[in-house]
C-alpha cells in the first residue's frame, strides 16, 4: 500500500506570493539602510571640492606649522560639563594662550555657537559656559603671539 499524496499544481497565485515575498524584503532593507544612512551623515566635509584643493597646500604648510610648534593638548570635560583644555610644551603649561572656540552639533540641529574660555590655576583654560547635553563638535583656534594651532574634537 503506497499513500502518495498528490502535489498541487504551482499557480499564479503562488508566483505572485513569492514575488511580494521578496520585494517587501528588498523594500525593507533598503528603508532601514536609508534611515541608517540618514540619521548618521552629517553633510558634506566641503561644499565645493575643487576650491578646497586649491588650498590644499596651505592647509599641509599650515599643518606642519602646527606640529613644530610641539604642542600638545588635552581636552576633557569635567564633573559641571564644562570644557578644560590644557595646552602643554615639553611637559609645562603653555601661557599666553587666547582661544576662539566654535561648538556644533554634528547632524545641524541646533546652531553654532561660540565658546568662552577662561584660564584656571593649573594653567588650564576652562569654558565660562557649561558644555549642553549631548554629542557636539568642538572647533579651537588656539593662539600664541603669531603661533597658532587648530583642533577639532569629538565631545559628548
Amino acid at each position: 500500500m503506497t499513500d502518495k499524496r498528490e502535489r498541487k499544481p504551482f499557480t499564479g497565485r503562488h508566483a505572485a506570493m513569492i514575488l511580494i515575498a521578496f520585494f517587501g524584503v528588498v523594500i525593507s532593507v533598503n528603508m532601514v539602510m536609508a534611515s541608517f544612512a540618514l540619521s548618521t551623515f552629517g553633510g558634506t566635509v566641503v561644499d565645493n571640492s575643487y576650491v578646497a584643493s586649491q588650498h590644499y597646500n596651505k592647509w599641509l604648510a599650515r599643518a606642519d606649522a602646527q606640529d613644530r610648534l610641539g604642542w600638545d593638548k588635552s581636552i576633557a570635560v569635567d564633573e559641571g560639563r564644562h570644557v578644560r583644555l590644557t595646552v602643554r610644551k615639553d611637559g609645562a603649561p603653555v601661557e599666553g594662550l587666547r582661544v576662539d572656540a566654535t561648538l556644533r552639533h554634528p547632524l545641524g540641529r541646533a546652531p553654532a555657537r561660540a565658546m568662552r574660555f577662561d584660564a584656571v590655576d593649573d594653567g588650564a583654560l576652562r569654558s565660562v559656559e557649561a558644555l549642553p547635553a549631548g554629542r557636539w563638535q568642538l572647533d579651537l583656534s588656539v593662539h600664541r603671539g603669531g603661533d597658532e594651532a587648530r583642533y577639532r574634537v569629538d565631545l559628548k
